[in-house]
């Protein structure tokens, strides 16, 4: 029989107050999650979900991308009952091992099958897995045509993928999306956008709230974080960038530093376009970077620079001859 309905009822197979079962974390997300796209692949169009209260908010967290309403009831005929602790009933026959579900520790034995089952599906829509039994991808992340995805790699959440691109190795990023040619190399993206045929990594950290646009640049011991960077921007190395807004092809030097945070309050930068900065820059924020502005090596900058402009904050250099060997003798030391 064909069913369009489904009816999960969550209260069953737990004990009061306990977690149900379908609400346990079976390869980053709940078991309801995984339930639901295999249903929906057999036919089913729309969701009702029945559970106690207090885990209404988890619930409805699991089932957001699908046609669900969760502590819904429905009186129509021809509505396929699952009810936990069995996961799916025996008549709706999963190839992923949910029906096998019957407590927590048959959670754990299915995760291996879930993950293949995951890994396939892509390999069948033209994404290379390289090393299956060595890369994790949550149910609900959707990975495009032409990608590689190298071992180590771990993708989670509302993650999205773009055609042709090359993730890992060792590479986590959840609740983001990556554009189309685009490399992360041995770096974690969070909770961001990254546009097309960037390079992140190795050993990037991208903290949410970011928007990195197209043929960027971001390099190893990178951090950026709330922060929005414009095209062709080039963060090559050993740079902070927290709570800046960064205009189009803008180079940061070596061991720059948005200093965003006075101990109890944050500001942003404002970078603008073309800009230059130099090695070991310190932007002390607030502050705004005109157009084809650049700053010298070295520089604490603390005042607006207007466009066009060269801001040298720092003191002039001095030399003390044989100053260094009386020191040495003052230790003694030749």
């Amino acid at each position: 029989m064909a069913y369009h309905i489904a009816l999960l009822d969550l209260r069953n197979g737990c004990a009061d107050r306990e977690k149900p079962l379908m609400l346990r974390p079976l390869l980053f997300c709940p078991v309801l999650t995984w339930v639901c796209q295999e249903l929906q692949e057999r036919g089913v169009e729309r969701f009702f979900v029945v559970c106690d209260e207090e885990w209404r908010d988890e619930a409805e967290k699991a089932v957001k991308c699908y046609d669900a309403v969760v502590n819904g009831e429905t009186p129509m005929e021809n509505v396929l009952v699952i009810d936990a602790p069995v996961l799916p009933v025996p008549s709706v026959e999963t190839s992923c091992g949910l029906t096998l579900l019957a407590g927590a520790e048959a959670i754990t034995a299915a995760a291996p099958l879930c993950r293949e089952l995951v890994l396939k599906k892509l390999q069948q829509r033209g994404v290379t897995v390289m090393d299956p039994s060595n890369t994790y991808v949550d149910p609900t992340c959707t990975v495009g045509a032409g990608t590689v995805l190298l071992p180590g790699t771990i993708l989670r959440g509302d993650t999205h993928i773009a055609e042709n691109c090359e993730i890992g190795p060792n590479a986590m990023i959840r609740d983001s999306s990556i554009g189309e040619g685009t490399t992360v190399n041995a770096s974690q993206v969070n909770e961001s956008t990254v546009g097309r045929h960037t390079t992140v990594g190795p050993f990037t950290y991208v903290r949410p709230g970011c928007t990195i646009g197209d043929h960027c640049r971001v390099g190893d011991f990178v951090e950026v974080k709330n922060s929005v960077i414009g095209n062709g921007t080039k963060i090559s190395h050993l740079t902070y960038v927290g709570d800046s807004d960064v205009g189009e092809r803008v180079n940061f030097g070596c061991g720059t530093v948005t200093t965003n945070y006075d101990g109890h309050k944050k500001y942003r930068c404002t970078i603008g376009d073309d800009v230059f900065l130099g090695c070991n820059t310190n932007l002390i924020a607030p502050v705004t970077l005109g157009n084809g502005s650049y700053t010298a090596a070295g520089s604490t900058v603390t005042e607006d620079v207007p466009a066009d402009a060269l801001a040298m904050a720092r003191s002039r250099q001095t030399n003390i001859n044989g100053w260094a060997a009386r020191f040495r003798k003052s230790w003694g030391k030749k």
